[in-house]
């Protein structure tokens, strides 16, 4: 795992979000197969993106609350948020270069 993704939880998640660059926040389980598999990508990405996306992580286990009050049904679901709005919603596996693509697409 990346040094560079944050854990976010209910004190830290709005203020994370509220930064003018994006923010992706990856909503995962440890239980989740498909949650493990991205997280290798997510960690790429946050070292190929660093600077420009920041990439979190909301464990929903812990954090049921935020996954509830932004619509998280499935997981994976990654959330892009830009100046505290949400921009992107992204649910499930991808590959890399797709998430990238729609990544940088939003800066």
């Amino acid at each position: 795992m990346s040094d560079k993704i944050a854990h976010l939880n209910a004190d830290t998640f709005k203020t994370a979000i509220a930064s003018p660059a994006p923010v992706l926040v990856d909503f995962w389980a440890p239980w989740c197969g498909p949650c493990k598999a991205i997280a290798p990508i997510l960690a790429e990405l946050a070292d190929e993106l660093d600077g420009k996306v920041t990439i979190t992580k909301v464990n929903v286990d812990d954090n049921d609350a935020i996954a509830a009050e932004y619509g998280v049904r499935a997981i994976p679901t990654m959330l892009l948020f830009k100046g505290g709005v949400l921009v992107e919603t992204l649910v499930g596996m991808m590959p890399k270069a797709t998430l990238k693509e729609k990544l940088i697409a939003k800066i």
